[in-house]
């Protein structure tokens, strides 16, 4: 787990403005119409997990931050106001912002955020890797705003500000159940914020009960009585109108539960709670029923063997123990 703090404090008044900018780089977020005396007391908090999810505190004086960066990997984002004023930018839209609002969307796209008074909010950037398969239209996604006010919404911001107020004292292993159910509420959240399921009609039904498919997958993705049948029949529909419901989505059952699957072990494999379980002991409780069909299908899916992964996730010598 790499972790970074930053404060301007560490530096003379007229070096702290472009110090800021430098921070910001780090983070991958431009900084604009920053106040010659700007960036006082600022400060930085920054951890990123084996999984790859950097959490990022920033707390500083009015400015605009842009989302869109060229040189940012393929992620999604997250900011959650803290405290402060801020307005979401979206070409001609703007988007006031009231603390515990959630904004999200993909790197690269061209949106900002306006901090109208000294800030502090809470930054999150997780690998598109993770959450594609979850969600619905992934190359749909676009610019979002939840209203912290009520619903899953609420839980879900308070769950972000909880972990922000926490952020320096969590370990790697108390990280990681974090990070699963951001995964989740996210998931929960963009499935009633928009989209398909918004709209209504035939298209609304079709993504609703996908929606439910695969929570129904999560709770039986560890048991070998994961079938298409057994699916099916927990969600009142047929096995050929489960099929139809993948294929509009460009995917197929098999392939989605692999994908689930993959993801699951990966996750163990990065965490060190994990470190002590093999990586065949790691595939079979996740369904899979063979250690070189997994390596095969997780290198194709990572680009790495698990164990390369595993090495690169949390040191040699923890790899060595559960090898």
């Amino acid at each position: 787990m790499k972790a970074w703090q930053f404060t301007t404090d560490a530096y003379l008044k007229p070096e702290r403005r472009d110090a800021w900018r430098e921070a910001m780089e780090r983070l991958r977020l431009p900084v604009g119409n920053l106040p010659a005396e700007g960036a006082s007391h600022a400060q930085v908090s920054s951890l990123t997990s084996p999984m790859g999810v950097e959490f990022a505190v920033v707390a500083s004086t009015p400015q605009e931050i842009s989302g869109r960066n060229p040189h940012q990997p393929a992620a999604i984002w997250l900011a959650v106001l803290l405290e402060g004023e801020a307005t979401l930018l979206d070409g001609a839209r703007e988007v006031p912002m009231s603390a515990g609002d959630i904004v999200y969307g993909p790197t690269g796209h061209a949106a900002g955020l306006r901090l109208e008074s000294r800030f502090r909010l809470l930054f999150i950037t997780a690998p598109r890797v993770a959450l594609d398969h979850r969600l619905l239209a992934p190359s749909a996604l676009r610019l979002g705003h939840l209203a912290a006010g009520q619903g899953i919404n609420h839980v879900f911001s308070g769950l972000l500000r909880a972990t922000a107020e926490s952020l320096d004292e969590l370990t790697s292993d108390q990280l990681r159940p974090v990070e699963l159910a951001l995964t989740e509420f996210l998931v929960a959240c963009l499935a009633q914020d928009g989209g398909a399921a918004a709209r209504g009609g035939a298209e609304g039904a079709r993504a609703v009960q996908m929606h439910r498919v695969r929570q129904t997958i999560e709770v039986l993705l560890a048991g070998p009585e994961l079938t298409l049948r057994r699916v099916a029949d927990e969600d009142g529909v047929s096995p050929r109108y489960l099929q139809k419901l993948f294929a509009g989505q460009g995917q197929s059952f098999t392939g989605y539960v692999r994908s689930r699957r993959l993801e699951r072990c990966r996750a163990d494999l990065a965490s060190p709670a994990c470190a002590q379980l093999s990586i065949s002991e790691i595939c079979f409780r996740w369904g899979f029923n063979g250690s070189a069909h997994f390596s095969r299908a997780f290198r194709s899916a990572y680009g790495r063997s698990p164990r390369e992964y595993r090495r690169a996730a949390i040191g040699d010598a923890a790899a060595d123990l559960s090898a």
